[in-house]
């Protein structure tokens, strides 16, 4: 009985380690992406909890970054916030951007997976985390006119990850450069196409559902 309870915190152990491994390594990537995101793919540095964990931290960052940003820099009124609503803005582009970009680069001779395109893009968000929660802190103790810092950093920050998600693209998928831009502007109007059929889609059933409920009345108004 001991031996197994010691082999299962071993085993706890190790798993816990190369997930902190597997974290540690987004440091690796954001600095040095192409090297990066290559092996982050194919040599197995990353993980799928690692890719949720960042994208876990991504939903707080974006919360912390709401609740405690300066009123001076941030007129949002907490008590407003819809906090699903906030973790569905998020969560629901990068599903399906990663959708979108595993169809399209399927198209055209992509070697990414589904979970490679989402594993390299929740560790390309990583200098948001980063550089946003620092803005958060920093933005308590500037003056008005100092918040043009605030607005530089927020976008060297996106301009980060929109480099390391088209780095991801040129890695995870052998692209050129050409070729990974092209798939990132196809990829953004598939997330166009696909947010279109889905708003199509409930629209439908919505419709449908009105439709028979609509007829359920009619009976129960002439039969009673």
């Amino acid at each position: 009985m001991n031996m197994n309870l010691n082999l299962a915190e071993k085993v706890n152990k190790q798993a816990a380690q190369k997930l902190l491994k597997s974290l540690r390594y987004s440091l690796y990537v954001i600095t040095h992406p192409f090297d990066g995101f290559w092996d982050l793919t194919h040599e197995k540095r990353g993980s799928l909890a690692a890719a949720h964990i960042l994208v876990a931290l991504t939903f707080m960052t974006n919360l912390w970054s709401l609740r405690y940003t300066s009123i001076i820099f941030n007129q949002v009124l907490w008590d407003k916030i819809n906090i699903w609503r906030q973790i569905l803005g998020i969560l629901g582009p990068l599903i399906i951007y990663c959708a979108a970009n595993w169809c399209l680069t399927t198209l055209f001779d992509g070697k990414g997976r589904f979970t490679d395109i989402y594993i390299g893009t929740a560790y390309a968000l990583t200098p948001y985390i980063l550089i946003e929660n620092i803005v958060t802190i920093v933005s308590n103790v500037l003056t008005r006119e100092e918040g043009a810092f605030l607005g530089y950093f927020e976008n060297l920050a996106l301009v980060w990850c929109g480099f390391l998600i088209l780095a991801s693209v040129m890695q995870i998928h052998d692209y050129s450069l050409g070729k990974a831009i092209f798939a990132i502007i196809a990829s953004v109007a598939g997330m166009m196409i696909i947010v279109f059929l889905l708003m199509l889609f409930f629209s439908l059933i919505t419709d449908g559902i009105a439709y028979f409920v609509s007829i359920y009345k009619e009976i129960v108004f002439r039969v009673y």
